[in-house]
């Protein structure tokens, strides 16, 4: 990928909303959702956020101008069949932004035409962004790893493996929701150290885990890898995830297989999907830490090097019960970045594909929690806590070790560099009710 004219910084829409200071959706995000108008029979379309507002795309094929390749591209989204779009070359879906790009831009021709094509968000109601097949969790930020690691294994934290192999496990996907579902706390088998046998009762030692999700774009046939130099261009875009888990389960299930139950009763994913070209101007160089092992030649590369991460700011927010029925705001809990994952999002890909499985569009990668390397930029409960022994206070004076019902969770990233648009992923929101 390069940059072009779609990050130029002072490039303005004729979307108002999408100018002003601290939208998530400026002209230069553009991000990719699902859609349908709120309270109507309709039939889920796709959508590029845009300021305060949707671009109807379904709308917008047949009423705008578009060269006869982004047409065809066009079509698809249309048909709101977004799988079928991630699956198209990378030159193709970079053609589909520039368009989108020209034609909402500020004294572009297409204003006439495409204005009666917008929905306000405020009255939308949104959808996974797209179908996902498969769902895989990995385990990229060292320093969530570190200190659970410390609770368990003081002298050890990292199991041997860390620092050689891209960690995961297989999710469920049928359990990944969106954006604003509310989820009933697990029930599950509990084992109290001090009791014989364990007890299947609600969790309670519930958390959430701050993290990216990276959805697969043109996939590859079963039997063969996708290579390092090629990783790019099999990765769509990016939204925020929060990986919901069952502490007290996870510790009693997860030998020898690991995780089971403990996560797969709910993920939530932000409902836009910030593509991988809008993201182009934050990659970073993804440094090592001195006298850790290098990557196998398999998963390393000097592009991967110089420029595999990516500098996107993360937040974790908490509002309860309480807050709410005050009219409170939630407060900030923890704030990380991405750059601190150990592996990138190349090398995950990279690594998932190496034993020839077949990755398909819309197939969702987890990162795994980022935190940061202080305390407070820890992504989860469970480390904030210290393993359950410490309380957080909260400004109105409540205390959370883990989370309680009726407690709602928001995640926030954005990318931005000085005073430049701010490229926000959306909101990931989710509100925890009582066990059935």
């Amino acid at each position: 990928m390069s940059l072009d004219f779609t990050h130029d910084l002072r490039a303005k829409s004729w979307v108002e909303s999408a100018n002003l200071a601290g939208s998530d959706f400026p002209l230069q995000n553009l991000p990719y959702g699902r859609f349908r108008r709120a309270g109507l029979n309709e039939d889920w379309r796709c959508g590029v956020a845009i300021g305060e507002q949707i671009l109807d795309l379904r709308r917008a094929a047949s009423a705008g101008r578009w060269e006869t390749p982004v047409e065809v591209q066009l079509q698809a989204l249309a048909a709101g069949d977004m799988n079928r779009f991630m699956g198209a070359s990378p030159a193709a879906r970079r053609a589909v932004r520039q368009a989108l790009f020209k034609a909402l831009q500020a004294g572009g021709p297409q204003q006439g035409a495409l204005g009666p094509c917008l929905v306000a968000q405020a009255a939308a109601e949104m959808d996974l962004p797209c179908r996902i097949g498969d769902y895989t969790d990995f385990y990229t930020g060292i320093h969530h790893a570190t200190a659970v690691g410390k609770l368990f294994r003081p002298d050890n934290p990292l199991l041997p493996n860390y620092k050689w192999v891209p960690i995961g496990y297989h999710g469920r996907a049928s359990s990944v929701v969106v954006s604003g579902t509310a989820l009933h706390r697990p029930r599950g088998q509990l084992k109290n150290p001090q009791a014989e046998a364990p007890s299947f009762e609600p969790c309670q030692r519930l958390d959430y885990e701050l993290e990216l999700g990276a959805y697969v774009a043109g996939g590859n046939a079963l039997g063969a890898p996708i290579a390092m130099e090629h990783a790019d261009e099999h990765l769509f875009g990016l939204s925020l995830l929060n990986d919901w888990s069952a502490r007290d389960m996870q510790g009693w299930e997860y030998q020898p297989l690991g995780p089971f139950l403990a996560k797969n009763f709910g993920t939530t994913v932000s409902p836009w999907i910030v593509t991988m070209e809008a993201l182009e101007p934050f990659r970073c160089a993804h440094v090592r830490p001195a006298g850790d092992p290098q990557p196998l030649p398999y998963l390393d590369s000097p592009h991967n090097r110089a420029a595999g991460s990516y500098d996107i700011e993360l937040e974790v927010w908490l509002q309860t019960a309480k807050m709410r029925a005050a009219h409170q705001p939630g407060a900030l809990l923890a704030r990380s970045n991405f750059r601190h994952a150990y592996w990138t999002l190349a090398q995950m890909l990279t690594h998932h594909a190496s034993n020839g499985c077949n990755l398909q569009p819309g197939d969702l990668l987890g990162t795994g929690t980022q935190s940061g390397p202080l305390p407070e930029q820890a992504g989860s409960l469970l480390e904030l806590s210290e393993g359950g022994k410490r309380a957080i206070t909260l400004p109105n004076g409540e205390q959370r070790i883990f989370l309680h019902d009726g407690d709602s969770v928001e995640l926030r990233a954005c990318a931005q560099k000085q005073n430049g648009p701010r490229i926000g992923l959306g909101r990931c929101a989710g509100r925890i009710l009582a066990a059935r």
